[in-house]
């Protein structure tokens, strides 16, 4: 792994040091091999921080994928006054036949006058479904082979400070969508009538936003809140397979007991809801599948509970193990429902729990190299990312 930065003198650390006074895995390496690094690349005057990990997937565990992880982070203004920009690469493919690239995007215009926040992907995704309903027979699964097209892309306007409010476009094209029977195999398994035959689904509309964040730093967060609110419609005029809405509300609080070191408690919950009856299957709100992160559920399978309505919340704490900040750890639970497919109650609840090491890989963008083990009932995963979970 690598990572690359340079700073400026006396730039403040999530935990409140000075970063000078804070090492990370460059600078071990440094003293190690006895190397010095390279300026950093510069793009119209800033500074960009670059961050490297063989490894940086939510969905696959390390132990059967090949992932590599890239993180550019930079200042699109003055440091004090504009978050911290972020993009996000990470192509992989796994033993269980999924190949991907997705391209992600966190970026803050000087002052923070607008956001601009994109997701790109391009998935090969073989995976099991369950079908609707939070109590689906375990040993009950089908095979979905499905091919992947996303292209979100956010536009948010500041209102006032830590509040924007805007517009987006949203498109999530499934292709060749097929199971090792016959083509009407999806829909017979899971009794639901739309987007499971004829091969494809087609989902272009448009999103409201409105958006609260005063973390300034979505790799590391900082003390602070978040809350994004996101009303999907997607109209037939612009390409969809069917009208359909959604309304995703997305809400996290972070907690220091700190201001030298990461000793944090933290807290997110989510409610994703399709409005009306005509969603495609693929796109109903499933666990692992959060319209804008895919962080959620760690001890789940993707995708095991889908339904019209997910709700959703988790706790995590957050603490160091040295005194410098380069190690440290996190302790994690998280629980979730999904909505019955006719009575639309939400009767059964799912839980998870699980601890991760954290190491410091770039102390100018705050980005910790994240290895967390999840656990449920009949289940367990390992995630390697960049940067937190949420």
């Amino acid at each position: 792994m690598f990572s690359l930065s340079i700073v400026a003198k006396g730039q403040i650390n999530p935990g409140g040091k000075s970063i000078f006074q804070q090492p990370d895995l460059n600078d071990m390496a440094k003293t190690i091999v006895h190397y010095s690094t390279k300026r950093p690349v510069r793009v119209m005057g800033r500074s960009i921080y670059f961050s490297f990990v063989p490894g940086g997937d939510q969905t696959t565990s390390p132990s059967n994928a090949f992932v590599t992880s890239t993180t550019a982070a930079f200042y699109l203004g003055d440091r004090a006054r504009t978050f911290l920009s972020t993009v996000t690469f990470s192509p992989y493919i796994t033993f269980k036949g999924r190949i991907g690239y997705t391209l992600r995007s966190n970026l803050w215009l000087t002052d923070n006058k607008w956001a601009v926040l994109g997701d790109i992907r391009f998935l090969y995704y073989p995976q099991y479904t369950w079908g609707l309903g939070g109590n689906p027979d375990k040993k009950n699964s089908l095979m979905v082979y499905d091919k992947y097209v996303r292209f979100y892309e956010t536009f948010l306007r500041r209102i006032k400070p830590y509040l924007f409010a805007g517009f987006g476009y949203l498109f999530d094209g499934h292709f060749d969508i097929e199971t090792q029977l016959h083509a009407t195999e999806l829909q017979r398994f899971t009794t639901y009538h739309f987007g499971t035959a004829g091969g494809s689904s087609l989902s272009s509309g448009i999103s409201v936003n409105l958006l609260y964040d005063s973390r300034k730093n979505s790799l590391n967060p900082f003390p602070g809140f978040y809350g994004n609110i996101a009303y999907r419609f997607n109209p037939l005029f612009m390409g969809s397979n069917a009208y359909w809405h959604s309304l995703y509300i997305d809400i996290r609080k972070y907690i220091a007991f700190s201001k030298v070191q990461q000793n944090m408690l933290a807290f997110w919950t989510y409610y994703w809801v399709a409005l009306n009856s005509h969603a495609p299957y693929l796109d109903l709100p499933s666990i692992g599948w959060d319209p804008y992160q895919q962080r959620s559920g760690r001890g789940f399978d993707q995708a095991r509970f889908r339904g019209k309505g997910l709700a959703y919340a988790e706790g995590e704490y957050r603490r160091d193990i040295t005194g410098n900040g380069l190690i440290g750890f996190v302790l994690f639970a998280n629980v979730n429902s999904v909505s019955e497919p006719v009575t639309h109650r939400y009767v059964y609840l799912h839980s998870a729990a699980g601890g991760g090491l954290r190491i410091k890989i770039n102390k100018a963008s705050g980005t910790n190299l994240a290895l967390d083990c999840g656990i449920s009932r009949n289940y367990s995963a390992i995630y390697l990312n960049l940067g937190e979970a949420f």
